[in-house]
């Protein structure tokens, strides 16, 4: 799918900081509805940061191997428009959720294209990342790209893991991804970003499109 790549800034809490990467040009913004994690955000916050974003900036929510039943209250509670699903989900569960489904697979020896191919017909993408074991994302590490090609997806790509406003061009360029997906590389604390580093990674972006 040509064009040009959009952008979303995942494990956003703060008000102030998504009008920001908005106005700089960003197309999604992530909210994580996992506990465990530094970036949790409650829905009730996530709420209200949903309600003030314009029309086409679409709000995902991030889940891993949550109850089926919790997601959709959350997602209707706040809005949701996406659903970025990070842990064993299988295509089953996603088949199920009643918003758009991006599914979460991390780079490793066990990751294969038949596997992707079972979730061809219940996800709108495929978004990669880092494996690190424990962790199901925000681990700050790139991955191989060149082994992006080898997966034959047939769903469009995010790309994630390690990526800030110094890699994003090459990643970009060798990878070709339909969308980039960044959180750890362009924050100053977890949940905290460098509003400077996202207007400068969309100017990246923004540049491989002219």
């Amino acid at each position: 799918m040509a064009g040009r790549t959009r952008i979303k800034i995942c494990g956003m809490t703060e008000m102030y900081e998504v009008e920001k990467a908005v106005a700089a040009g960003v197309d999604a913004i992530g909210f994580i509805f996992v506990k465990e994690s530094p970036r949790y955000i409650r829905p009730e916050q996530a709420r209200e940061i949903i309600r003030e974003l314009p029309p086409f900036v679409d709000a995902v929510g991030v889940f891993v191997n949550e109850e089926p039943g919790v997601v959709g209250e959350i997602t209707r509670y706040c809005g949701l428009t996406v659903l970025q699903l990070h842990g064993q989900e299988p295509p089953e569960y996603c088949a199920m959720m009643a918003r758009r489904v991006v599914k979460a697979f991390q780079v490793n020896d066990r990751l294969n294209s038949n596997l992707l191919a079972s979730y061809k017909d219940v996800v709108w993408g495929y978004l990669l990342d880092t494996y690190r074991k424990d962790v199901a994302g925000g681990t700050g590490e790139t991955f191989d790209w060149a082994v992006v090609e080898t997966l034959k997806l047939e769903r469009p790509l995010i790309l994630a893991g390690g990526l800030d406003e110094k890699n994003v061009a090459a990643a970009i360029n060798l990878v070709h991804p339909f969308c980039v997906d960044v959180n750890s590389g362009i924050e100053i604390a977890p949940g905290k970003k460098n509003v400077q580093k996202i207007e400068q990674l969309v100017h990246e972006v923004a540049k491989l499109a002219l």
